[in-house]
Formats: structure tokens, C-alpha cells, sequence
């Protein structure tokens, strides 16, 4: 079996799914030439707890600081050695369980900033490097081995299943996310003609610091899923809201 990618990189990687993300394609047979876990602190201790590889790389990215972004581009461009990147995985964000009584302005924004703005700001100044990988493909099939975006979404971001989900309302963490799903399906109906898949991906409720001890599913759990998912992306599935079984969601 093929690798998922050459080259994959992840953002939020210091904790839960984005940590366990790069795990398992680190410890994967087929792993690939290339990992990039990207966080704002990438010698924090969880991630250095990692078996060290000779394709892992750790690199600083604050998702909301542009010249954070393209710093991380100029690093991740040098290692690539003139090849593009295949998958990006927007990973980071920030959780909110606030009620309409208890929501304010800043944590509005706050929750925009990371959740919309920086996975936006982060395809956008690593685009250069995706077009590289979709153009320099052996195939003109949409796939992770050529070039993807993946935004790490939830299903309580659905206006679809907004009446059905249960959960607290979380105005800011379910805003956000509805108008993150609207910034992927733009960024498939733009980018689809370059070569380049984006899709978004609810990973389920997991146990990590934002889905709680509550929450019924492993993260290891949901990484085998969403890596299974991955696996499967072609042109039918660019612009789908998938769940981490590749269930497609309402949006």
C-alpha cells in the first residue's frame, strides 16, 4: 500500500486530534517523506514525547499571525526541496460553550479568528506549495496524493442538524464553524480546476481537552477513521462535510 502522501502537513499538533494525527502517520508502515506538526509551541511536552523519525518536522505556526504563517511556508518550502505539498489539515481551533447570556463580542471574534480567518490565512499562503504538488502529480485524479485541504469541522456547525444536535449552545464555537464549512466549499469551487481537493471532516465527540472526558469516542479511534477517510477522497468527495466514518453531513 501507497502512502496516504508524500507530504502532509498539520496544524493544532500539540494536543488531541491533531497530536494523535501526527502519530499515527508517523508510526505508519507507509509513512510519509514529509510531516510537518505545526502548533504555537512546538517544543511543548506532549509533542516531544513523539518517537523522534527523520520525517517528523516540528515548526512554530499561530494560525491568527500571518508572519507566523509565512515563516512556517519558507521551512516547510526549504525541506521540500522544490517539490509541492499534498495534504494540509487544518487542524487547530478553539472551543466555546458560551450561552446567549454568558456570550460577548470578544469571544465571538476570538472564536472567528482562529476557527474561520486562520485555517483561511493558512491555505491561502500555502497555496503556492499545494499548486506545486497538483501540478507535478502522475495523475489529474483529486486524491492526498496529489493535493488536499482538509478543515477539521463538527457537526454542530450544521445549520442542517442545528434543531437535532443537543449540546449547549456554544454560539461562538457553532457560528464559527458553520462559516468555516461555507469557506471550504468556496475554496473547492475555486481551487478544484488547479488540481486541489478541500474537503471538511467532523471528527466525532472525543475525548480530548475540548470534547471532555464526556465524550465517548478515543481519539485514537477517530484518527483511524479520519485517516481511513482521507484515504478515500476523490473528485466526487471535494466540497463534501464528512464525518470521520465518511458519512456525508447536512450543511
Amino acid at each position: 500500500m501507497a502512502a496516504l502522501a508524500r507530504s502532509v502537513l498539520v496544524t493544532g499538533s500539540n494536543r488531541g486530534i491533531g497530536l494523535e494525527l501526527v502519530r499515527q502517520l508517523a508510526a505508519s508502515p507507509q509513512a510519509p517523506q514529509h510531516i510537518f506538526a505545526t502548533c504555537r509551541d512546538p517544543d511543548g511536552q506532549e509533542l516531544c514525547l513523539l518517537s523522534p523519525t527523520i520525517n517528523l518536522l516540528k515548526i512554530t505556526i499561530n494560525t491568527v499571525d500571518l508572519p507566523s504563517i509565512r515563516r512556517a511556508v519558507q521551512v516547510v518550502e526549504s525541506c521540500l526541496e522544490g517539490q509541492g505539498l499534498n495534504l494540509l489539515v487544518n487542524n487547530a481551533g478553539i472551543g466555546s460553550h458560551a450561552t446567549l447570556q454568558s456570550v460577548d463580542s470578544q469571544e465571538m471574534l476570538a472564536a472567528f479568528a482562529t476557527n474561520v480567518v486562520g485555517p483561511l490565512q493558512v491555505a491561502k499562503e500555502f497555496l503556492p506549495l499545494l499548486e506545486k504538488a497538483a501540478k507535478g502529480a502522475q495523475t489529474t485524479r483529486l486524491s492526498c496524493s496529489r493535493a488536499v485541504i482538509v478543515n477539521v469541522s463538527s457537526k454542530v456547525g450544521s445549520i442542517g442538524l442545528c434543531l437535532g444536535v443537543l449540546e449547549a449552545p456554544m454560539y461562538p464555537y457553532r457560528a464559527s464553524k458553520a462559516a468555516q464549512n461555507m469557506v471550504t466549499r468556496c475554496l473547492a469551487a475555486e481551487l478544484r480546476d488547479k488540481g486541489i481537493l478541500c474537503t471538511a471532516i467532523h471528527p466525532g465527540w472525543v475525548k480530548t481537552d475540548m470534547g471532555t472526558e464526556q465524550a465517548p469516542m478515543t481519539v485514537e479511534r477517530s484518527v483511524q477513521g479520519i485517516l481511513a477517510v482521507l484515504g478515500s477522497l476523490s473528485q466526487e468527495t471535494s466540497g463534501a462535510f464528512l464525518d470521520w466514518e465518511g458519512n456525508s453531513l447536512p450543511w
